[in-house]
């Protein structure tokens, strides 16, 4: 079984996730059963990858694109030191952008 971290959320729930293993030389102490209490809330853990994709739809939005829909996807880690981590994904990226356009009002289905 994998380590589990426990966060806890702003309102006290307990939020329990699979850790992502730790950069350095130190580790938190588990319990028994493997679990780590994580040293943030649950939000705060988050904040880091909040204000990343703040910052990408700020990139995406602003300039001459201007497209009519941006979707972000972030790979996300949770480790109980560091909080969130953006992680590779599958295809060894860690961020995947969709930029989209619809056409102008009147112009839907007039190709012949």
């Amino acid at each position: 079984m994998e380590d589990l971290v426990e966060f806890k959320t702003d309102d006290g729930t307990v939020v329990a996730v699979e850790s992502a293993a730790e950069a350095g030389g130190s580790r938190l102490v588990a319990r028994g059963d493997g679990t780590v209490q994580a040293a943030r809330t649950f939000e705060g853990a988050l904040e880091g990858v909040r204000a990343a994709a703040e910052s990408a739809l700020r990139v995406f939005r602003d300039g001459t694109l201007r497209p009519d829909g941006v979707e972000i996807e972030f790979g996300v880690k949770l480790s109980a030191e560091t909080g969130a981590i953006i992680a590779k994904g599958t295809a060894e990226g860690h961020l995947v952008v969709k930029l989209t356009w619809s056409p102008p009002a009147g112009e839907a289905g007039a190709a012949s």
